[in-house]
């Protein structure tokens, strides 16, 4: 279960607080021009992840899959990530499979390394403790933050990224110390991305299975030189 739906106990001013936010978001919606379509998508994500807080899932899946699909049309790929975890964040039967496809165009497209990291991290969260894919989850994350952060966030991201590596190896094998950090990636094969980045692709066929919303070949054609 996502981490909004599990802090959703709001208290009656907080509840109306949303409240209030989610009329002038649907207001604003109805005032979005028909010729921006990703304002619009924006619009909803935001109305999806308000919803979200309030407990009404269903809702805000209707808003954040009609988004990502906006999103998906337009090439705007940080936008249909987001939509991606909106979409796990509500707790219904696809969440899951959002997930999976949220990872793939977020490590796949130059989506921004902090969204990148939480969708893998929501991985790590899914992946019971002595299953490979956690670490591979983690040490993309790591490859990610080494890739895409600049020189002004990389050292903080880099510390959260070795913190999740570090977490994942001792839930998955016990690891307390760095020789046998060490150990451990040599042994499940974590240091070339040649490597781990199609195996973490196999980790990503299996979340998603047969419910893929989108031709990963045809997108992969749309990849910047």
């Amino acid at each position: 279960m996502s981490e909004a739906i599990q802090q959703s106990s709001l208290t009656e001013t907080e509840r109306s607080d949303f409240e209030q936010q989610l009329s002038e978001k649907y207001l604003a919606l109805a005032r979005c021009p028909n010729t921006d379509a990703l304002e619009y998508a924006r619009l909803q994500l935001d109305i999806a992840e308000i919803l979200v807080w309030l407990e009404r899932s269903e809702a805000a899946w209707s808003q954040a899959r009609a988004a990502f699909d906006t999103a998906l049309k337009n090439e705007s790929w940080q936008d249909a990530v987001e939509a991606c975890n909106v979409l796990y964040q509500t707790g219904q039967a696809g969440s899951i499979p959002a997930l999976g496809m949220g990872v793939w165009l977020a490590v796949t497209f130059p989506v921004a390394h902090e969204l990148t990291y939480a969708m893998l991290d929501h991985v790590v969260t899914e992946t019971p403790d002595n299953a490979d894919g956690a670490a591979l989850a983690a040490i993309t994350a790591r490859y990610v933050v080494d890739l895409r952060a600049d020189d002004a966030q990389h050292g903080d991201w880099s510390l959260l990224a070795n913190d999740l590596i570090a977490r994942v190896a001792a839930r998955h094998s016990g690891v307390r110390n760095q020789q046998a950090l060490d150990a451990w990636m040599d042994k499940l094969s974590l240091r070339d991305p040649q490597t781990f980045l199609p195996r973490l692709s196999q980790v990503v066929n299996a979340i998603v299975g047969d419910a893929w919303w989108f031709d990963r070949n045809a997108l992969r054609d749309k990849l910047p030189d």
